[in-house]
């Protein structure tokens, strides 16, 4: 076994059935290939769906674990334990794959010994159509990530996003698991465990890659695209900003908290570029996500 497929999920059925269809039309070896579902204690009959599919597909690794503690890094902590192969592929519950997926992956390791981690490139697949403000410095809300068409190591700044993110198992023997105060817990919008993972790994001066060649496509519902969830999303960003840097220590909350000035200007920059592009809207966006991002840095709680 050489790459375990791991899905963390809660309360998505529906949406989890197209996934998993979309993972047994892959043309590799099922020999190479587990698919690990971990259902982070799903009250809308996610157990059936995934007892049905495991049952209609006899001839591939499938196997359903119960996670009853709250909280996606609890799911994804629950899935590194459980993963029998050498690599760990964290995917989203909503996306879908492309047909070499699990090949790709195999082959980038096989490639690139070195590499710890690896981002896979994620296109959106919007429920209706792009809205008029998405510019490309907001996408990565929508877990949209694309970094060109060669591989390469992730820039300075920027790490792979969980809905497409690739690990070398024994990578977490050095660095340990996700932090389980970090990341999404129900209907909350904390993030920031991704961020924490893959700046531990670069701080242990392991590689973390980028390739566009396993890609999906991540769904992205019109109710994601409404200005009260965008607010709340930014909200939970700057909060987990906070807890992650306090979590470390008084220098990095205070380094965290210049950065996010230095964001500041970039976005007033970034506002004037729009406007003079006559895109006002999408400069007007950028703003209001930068704002909500401090406001949530500043709050004592969500």
């Amino acid at each position: 076994m050489i790459l375990s497929i791991v899905i963390c999920t809660y309360n998505r059925k529906n949406l989890l059935k197209e996934t998993l269809n979309s993972l047994i039309k892959q043309s590799f070896d099922p020999e190479w290939c587990e698919i690990l579902i971990v259902d982070n204690n799903s009250s809308d009959g996610t157990e059936n769906i995934c007892s049905d599919f495991i049952k209609d597909n006899p001839g591939i690794h499938i196997r359903y674990v119960l996670e009853e503690n709250a909280g996606l890094s609890y799911a994804r902590n629950r899935g590194i334990k459980e993963a029998q192969a050498e690599l760990i592929s964290f995917i989203d519950d909503d996306v879908i794959v492309s047909r070499t997926y699990a090949s790709e992956v195999i082959n980038f390791f096989k490639y690139h010994p070195a590499a710890s981690a690896l981002g896979g490139k994620i296109l959106p697949n919007y429920e209706s159509e792009r809205p008029e403000w998405m510019s490309v410095f907001l996408e990565p809300l929508m877990s949209v990530i694309d970094l060109g068409k060669k591989e390469r190591i992730f820039p300075k700044g920027k790490f792979p996003v969980g809905a497409n993110m690739i690990f070398k198992k024994d990578v977490f023997d050095k660095i340990g698991l996700f932090n389980t105060n970090l990341g999404r817990k129900g209907k909350n919008m904390l993030g920031g465990e991704e961020k924490d993972i893959f700046n531990r790994i670069n701080k242990t001066e392991g590689e973390v890659w980028y390739s566009p060649k396993p890609w999906i496509y991540h769904y992205v519902p019109d109710s994601r695209l409404i200005k009260d969830f965008i607010k709340k999303q930014a909200l939970g960003i700057g909060f987990s900003e906070k807890v992650r840097a306090k979590d470390i220590g008084s220098k990095e909350l205070i380094l965290s908290g210049i950065k996010e000035l230095i964001k500041w200007g970039a976005s007033i920059l970034l506002f004037f570029f729009y406007s003079l592009k006559f895109q006002p809207a999408k400069g007007v966006m950028i703003i209001r996500f930068r704002y909500w991002v401090s406001s949530g840095f500043f709050k004592r709680s969500l």
